[in-house]
């Protein structure tokens, strides 16, 4: 019998994606606090941050396989955290207009009985179209960017700002399982 899983995110997102992949898991959300260190890459800080959810978790359920992942979005070396209102979201959006961006998750499961730790990325190229205010503004109607990170969310009328995407389409939502299933097989959680 595979150990239990947990996901240390209350991402209904993250959630989803699990479901569809058939897994059964509990969420136990992780109060770790996020680094924000502009000297990282995306890559390194979405680690980290991964990394630091799941072993907060995992202390408390050391039986457990838990799931830390956190999303990066990047331009240019400037990293697009949650914005705090709407008019920083309508800023990010405007920035994004018209480039190509990286989404980056970084993701890592971990199981203290047994001093297992596997920690791995995704990024994924998001081409944006070219947006002017009015579309600005009816997405972020349609929407709620604040627990988002780049202030979108390319699964929520992703058709009107998103051009097209080169990677994986699921770690721009939040959690790329295509590389966790392999990572998981590793844990004895899939076959």
């Amino acid at each position: 019998m595979p150990p239990p899983l947990i996901l240390a995110s209350g991402s209904p997102r993250r959630a989803q994606l699990l479901r569809e992949l058939e897994l059964e898991f509990t969420v136990v959300i992780s109060d770790a606090p996020e680094a924000e260190h502009e000297h990282l890459t995306a890559r390194e800080l979405a680690q980290l941050n991964a990394w630091r959810k799941a072993h907060a978790v995992a202390k408390l359920h050391p039986q457990a396989v838990v799931l830390g992942c956190d999303t990066v979005v990047t331009l240019a070396d400037r990293h697009f955290a949650k914005p705090g209102n709407l008019k920083e979201a309508a800023a990010m959006l405007r920035a994004l207009s018209g480039n190509t961006h990286q989404v980056v998750t970084g993701c890592c499961l971990v199981r203290l009985k047994n001093h297992s730790c596997r920690i791995f990325h995704e990024q994924t190229h998001v081409r944006f179209r070219e947006l002017n205010n009015v579309t600005i503004q009816r997405y972020l109607r349609a929407i709620n960017p604040l627990d988002k990170a780049g202030a979108y969310a390319i699964q929520e009328h992703g058709d009107l700002i998103v051009e097209g995407i080169e990677g994986s389409y699921t770690n721009v939502i939040g959690l790329p399982t295509e590389v966790l299933v392999e990572a998981l097989k590793i844990f004895g959680i899939v076959d």
